[in-house]
């Protein structure tokens, strides 16, 4: 059946062709797929007439013309080569099939048209397929054009079924050319010239997912994919239509007449939509091949093997084992999924929950467990309570692990519902070439370099969080920082920081280029641009977030924005803002009196000669069903001083799967039975179940004696079960640091540790403490994501504070304790 545009033609032949091809490409009535439909057919009802004409002059039967690859598709762009294969059952001599050849092919090159052609029987098409992946990949997509419709079909049927049968080594290969040719040509969602057709997330791999599904061992994520090829397939029609070439490369010069010939704003507007797309194919690849080797590794398996492991008691067929990673998360065959008992729409923080823990253990979260969470995930309150703060930060303090959790949660809408502004953000190129990403991946990559130099801050979270938002103005008009001062401050608000900690967010993201842009363009010898640096930080605390900032921001950039002279400016300025910062160190604060419950517990301790404890759990405000919801359980400690209570504490709540969130240890003095002073320790403990229910308190203190008069071996105990379960591949973290704060108290050395959290991490501290015959006076501990800012108040056992090299010695111990 003859296309409309071919009812035109006045000519059968080339010319013919070539004007109603023209007409077709020049018009503005149809674009898109219905245009490249619409050549599809205008071309094969050409070719079809030269076809039935040559065979007959040829004298040609058991033959057809086959268009395969993008053709076979019915994707032709303007500028698109002509796949085809004459395919002959072998009846003919070789002079008549090279007579039916030359009047195929001839045709096409005279039109100036690209043509990759061959001449096989259905053997040797098979054969070719078996040796070069390729070939077989364009076969998978043989439509017949003219001739021997059955001959056709037979090869179709031969072909999907070779790639079905050989699924196990295809398969495999094909990932591999997918990734080579990723590497070579880069991600397109990130480019600023994307090659459409090669670059990771591009055509290719779109048709590579086609590929998979005809296999039968896996399916892509249908939600938004056709979409996706039909934004990449129509922004090469309009590249080639305004270049005349055919090109897959957006290069710069071009977009604006691309954008325009699209019906687009202009050229930010164009590459955004292209980025939408390719991400969209991006994370279908990711998701169907992490699909694929998952089965063909169960196919791996011994059959005998197999089916034992695949049989539970009874015959029945045994599930994938789960392995517990937060409440509500467990492991299962490699991906994170939901707890059975787990309840999205009553447990708001579960999404957090959730991306955490997979990050946290380097795991990919399942894309069906994504989908429910972002279809049934009861909202955040806003403020947003302080597990899903936690659970944020530990999110971001994953590092690289981050990355491919937070491209999960965004491919279903998440993190736009999490925080609405970053909707602004999302797939935002940037002109500026010294930019690797787009705006929204370089805050990501900025927080993950952050989490690298979390050990060189004293609160890591806002350091996660600033670095997470430092750009989030860009896309608004006027100056990025000063748009992005107002988003991030109601943004950190929305997170639930106070407002202490809200402002520094702001300023952090208000100064985030003072540091680099004034130690590379400012005299640091004049007096004035170091006051002003000082004037817009504040404070060294300040101060040394910034410098962190700074680092992480320029490395996220690109190779061209970091370097060890840039490093050295800003180092030397941040030490003379320091300097003129310590002029205006405040005063140690003085600490405050116990509260009735503490001093109530101190006097029950001082009675019976033992620990007290008590558990309360602090309720949310009423959900909307009425039932109050649990956001932190605080444990309180009395007990008479005596050495190793913060490693026996520590250690018994290690054990029992408790995660320390906070922690304050002071001494106090009671008077006895006959009015001697006696000293006491009051520990409070802000702490929360890894999973399942809280143990009851009469076990704890049981333990807690046990630990304190030697016959419960905490650290072996911690041991055996380090031991039971095998470490977990994901991200290393960086080395633990222990340091001596400078002028941190006149009454003690300050001993600052920061590290990884870890179950037993304070119990080590703790022991290390003790073993170095340091006597620890005050704690306070703070677990901000997976990080553990600790500081210990110390003394010799004179009770002064320790000499400088002693000091020295001590952090050093510490360290190599932890280490």
């Amino acid at each position: 059946m003859t296309t409309d545009v071919t009812t035109e033609t006045e000519e059968p032949g080339p010319s013919g062709y070539a004007a109603a091809r023209l007409r077709l490409l020049q018009g503005t009535a149809r674009s898109g797929p219905p245009r490249r439909a619409a050549l599809a057919r205008l071309t094969d009802d050409w070719l079809t007439g030269l076809f039935t004409a040559a065979a007959e002059r040829a004298r040609v039967r058991g033959a057809a013309l086959v268009a395969v690859g993008g053709y076979g598709r019915g994707e032709l762009s303007p500028r698109s080569d002509l796949d085809l294969l004459l395919l002959h059952d072998g009846s003919a001599g070789a002079a008549a099939l090279a007579a039916l050849a030359d009047a195929l092919w001839y045709p096409v090159w005279d039109l100036g048209l690209a043509l990759d052609h061959s001449v096989r029987t259905p053997a040797e098409a098979r054969r070719t397929a078996g040796e070069d992946l390729k070939v077989q990949l364009g076969l998978l997509d043989a439509r017949p054009v003219a001739g021997d419709l059955g001959l056709v079909a037979s090869l179709r049927t031969a072909v999907l079924a070779d790639w079905r049968n050989q699924a196990a080594k295809r398969l495999p290969a094909l990932d591999e050319l997918c990734r080579e040719r990723g590497e070579r040509a880069g991600e397109l969602q990130f480019l600023l010239e994307p090659d459409l057709k090669e670059a990771r997330g591009g055509l290719r791999d779109a048709t590579a997912l086609r590929a998979v599904a005809a296999s039968w061992v896996a399916d892509a994520p249908r939600e938004g994919l056709a979409e996706a090829r039909r934004v990449l397939l129509d922004t090469r029609d309009a590249l080639h239509l305004t270049t005349g070439r055919a090109t897959d490369r957006l290069a710069l010069q071009e977009q604006d007449q691309v954008a325009e010939a699209l019906g687009l704003l202009d050229a930010d507007t164009l590459l955004r939509q292209v980025y939408e797309a390719a991400r969209t194919v991006s994370y279908a690849t990711d998701v169907t091949w992490r699909e694929v080797n998952r089965v063909l590794r169960a196919r791996s398996a011994r059959p005998g093997l197999r089916a034992l492991l695949g049989r539970g008691l009874g015959g029945a067929k045994a599930a994938p084992e789960r392995t517990p990673l937060a409440d509500g998360v467990v492991e299962a065959d490699g991906e994170v999924v939901l707890a059975r008992a787990a309840r999205p729409e009553r447990d708001p923080v579960l999404t957090l929950r959730a991306a955490a823990a997979a990050a946290e253990a380097a795991l990919p979260l399942s894309r069906h467990l994504v989908r429910h969470l972002a279809a049934t995930a009861r909202p955040l309150p806003v403020p947003w309570p302080p597990e899903a703060r936690e659970e944020l930060v530990t999110l971001l303090g994953a590092g690289e692990a981050a990355v491919a959790v937070w491209e999960a949660l965004e491919a279903e809408g998440i993190v736009t519902r999490l925080l609405p502004d970053w909707e602004r953000v999302r797939c935002r190129p940037q002109r500026n070439p010294v930019h690797t990403w787009t705006v929204d991946r370089h805050l990501v990559e900025t927080a993950v370099r952050a989490s690298a130099l979390a050990r060189r801050v004293h609160r890591p979270d806002l350091l996660l969080v600033a670095a997470l938002l430092h750009d989030i103005g860009k896309g608004w008009p006027g100056d990025h920082s000063e748009a992005g001062e107002v988003i991030a401050r109601d943004m950190a608000a929305r997170i639930g920081f106070d407002r202490h900690d809200v402002g520094v967010i702001a300023t952090l993201v208000r100064h985030h280029l003072l540091l680099v842009e004034t130690a590379t363009r400012r005299d640091l010898d004049d007096p004035a641009t170091v006051r002003s640096v000082a004037d817009a930080v504040t404070s060294t605390s300040t101060l040394e977030l910034l410098h962190a900032l700074t680092e992480a921001d320029a490395l996220a950039t690109g190779p061209a924005a970091w370097s060890a002279w840039r490093a050295s400016l800003v180092a030397d300025l941040v030490r003379r803002v320091a300097a003129v910062l310590d002029g205006e160190a405040p005063e140690e604060p003085e600490r405050a009196a116990p509260g009735a419950e503490h001093e109530r517990l101190a006097v029950e301790a001082l009675r019976t000669g033992g620990p007290v404890l008590a558990l309360h759990t602090r309720p949310a405000p009423p959900a909307e069903d009425g039932a109050p919801e649990p956001v932190g359980v605080e444990l309180l400690i009395a007990l008479p001083d005596r050495p190793g209570v913060l490693p026996a504490a520590a250690g018994v709540l290690a054990l029992h799967r408790l995660t320390v969130r906070s922690a304050d240890l002071r001494a106090v003095e009671l008077p006895d039975e006959v009015g001697e002073p006696a000293e006491l320790l009051l520990l409070s403990w802000r702490v929360a179940a890894e999973y399942g229910s809280l143990p009851q308190a009469a076990r704890l203190r049981a333990d807690l004696v046990r630990a304190l008069d030697g016959s419960l071996d905490i650290r072996a105990r911690l041991a055996e079960r380090e031991a039971a379960y095998p470490r977990r591949r994901g991200v290393k973290a960086p080395p633990p640091r222990v340091t001596v704060a400078a002028a941190g108290s006149r009454r003690a050395t300050v001993i600052e540790v920061r590290a990884q959290d870890a179950p037993g991490l304070l119990h080590r501290i703790g022991r290390a403490l003790e073993q170095s015959g340091a006597q620890v006076r005050s704690a306070h501990v703070s677990t901000l994501g997976a990080n553990a800012v600790d500081a210990f108040y110390v003394t010799g056992a004179d009770g002064e504070p320790l000499p400088g090299a002693r000091a020295a010695e001590l952090a050093r111990e510490v360290e190599k304790a932890l280490g």
